[in-house]
């Protein structure tokens, strides 16, 4: 492993995982993952946490930005020395999604002729990124993991861990996810996709080394970022107002819609577009029960101590598409957290959703634990307004909140048993 570290002695390393065999029948040649660590794999070597990021996301979970990390830890607080994923205990892997910007394999990684994959970088699944996932386990000698853990995108990863590799998850914990995407979220993700491919400078995806669609992800940036947050959150920090020293009806902005224009931009400056292209794909083909009989099939294949949790505000990745979840024979419990924010709810909401990871980490029920310690949270999720300076400041990641528990409602109809083994077999 030494050989392929980024920075000899440093968290971030990068591993050559070999080829793989996607779910279309392709062959993706010479895939490299990228990923961060924390603690220290014990003998046996059954101490690993596995902790996915989202869409935009990445390997960097925990610390400061530098130059391997752009920006800081996206859950701050959750790993190190007695905390929630505590290091003297754990060895915690995050790695950088296939088909992601950030050192694994993805459409700007040198292709067989060395010149970036661009419009030739193949169609992914979730259950491809799963198995690039799998192969970087294999070859750090990983072949069980205390719990997989994962958040929106990475939630549907770690639901995908559990029912594709049964044997290899002991717990897993989809948070503000869902088991197969709604027509909901494909429809907001259509405008999204339009707006990229449809820049003058995206040249269908070869645009290195090129600035590329840099105005066309802005906008794809602003709607997504609509649909993190709560209607209600939106109206009670902005209404209808303008934005300081400007007049809306003289071509002035509104307070909101100079609020998304900032983290459009924001995000433009890091993150590449035919990434987010792939990855939203990546998400709008979600299903954890294609070629498996259906969700309800596939939900029975787990085997790990499930714990779900959602959001009470989140329009995108609604209660309802966790509560399916929840009805999982495995599931120990569904918890809810309560939060004004919405989607984002699950980067901001740290106490509550802490105290649900260390529930399932510790094997107690779920609810029972104290919330985590307030942290302070990235700038990037938290609800302060960047430049729509009118928006009321909202409160740093704790809150006075607590999650509700109820106990998961299993499938009444029986069903396919639990596959047993760690074959993975679609």
């Amino acid at each position: 492993m030494t050989t392929d570290t980024v920075r000899s002695g440093s968290r971030r390393h990068t591993l050559p995982v070999g080829d793989l065999l996607l779910e279309s029948g392709e062959n993706l040649p010479g895939v490299r993952m990228a990923y961060e660590t924390w603690g220290r794999l014990n003998e046996a070597r059954d101490n690993a946490v596995l902790v996915l990021h989202a869409l935009t996301g990445d390997s960097h979970v925990e610390g400061p930005a530098g130059p391997d990390s752009p920006t800081p830890g996206w859950w701050p607080g959750l790993i190190g020395p007695g905390r929630v994923l505590d290091t003297d205990r754990y060895f915690v892997i995050a790695p950088n999604v296939l088909g992601g910007s950030r050192g694994s394999t993805g459409p700007s990684s040198p292709g067989p002729d060395g010149r970036p994959w661009g419009s030739l970088f193949p169609r992914l699944t979730v259950r491809d990124q799963v198995r690039a996932e799998a192969l970087l386990a294999d070859r750090l000698s990983i072949h069980t993991f205390a719990a997989v853990i994962g958040g929106s995108m990475g939630g549907m990863r770690a639901l995908e861990w559990a029912v594709t590799f049964p044997g290899r998850v002991r717990r897993c914990l989809p948070i503000a996810t869902s088991a197969i995407a709604s027509a909901d979220q494909i429809a907001w993700a259509t405008p999204q996709l339009f707006a990229i491919t449809q820049d003058p400078n995206y040249h269908r995806g070869d645009y290195y080394p090129g600035p590329g669609p840099r105005q066309g992800l802005e906008v794809a940036r602003q709607i997504a970022h609509a649909t993190y947050r709560s209607a209600h959150e939106l109206q009670d920090r902005f209404e209808n107002r303008p934005q300081d020293g400007e007049d809306t009806l003289t071509g002035g902005r509104f307070a909101v819609q100079s609020y998304l224009e900032h983290h459009g931009q924001k995000l433009a400056r890091r993150f590449d577009a035919n990434s987010y292209v792939a990855l939203t794909e990546v998400m709008n083909r979600h299903d954890v029960g294609r070629e498996r009989g259906g969700v309800e099939a596939a939900l029975r294949r787990i085997t790990a101590d499930l714990t779900v949790v959602v959001v009470d505000s989140d329009r995108l990745f609604t209660p309802a598409e966790g509560e399916q979840i929840a009805q999982s024979p495995a599931c120990r419990g569904l918890v809810t957290v309560h939060s004004p924010y919405g989607h984002d709810a699950f980067l901001i909401e740290t106490d509550q959703v802490f105290a649900a990871i260390d529930d399932a980490l510790q094997d107690r029920p779920v609810g029972t634990s104290a919330p985590a310690r307030p942290v302070e949270s990235h700038p990037d999720r938290t609800a302060t307004t960047g430049p729509a300076t009118n928006g009321a400041l909202a409160p740093d990641s704790g809150s006075e909140h607590r999650a509700e528990v109820r106990p998961a409602v299993p499938f009444g109809a029986p069903g396919l048993p639990p596959v047993l083994n760690g074959t993975g077999l679609w």
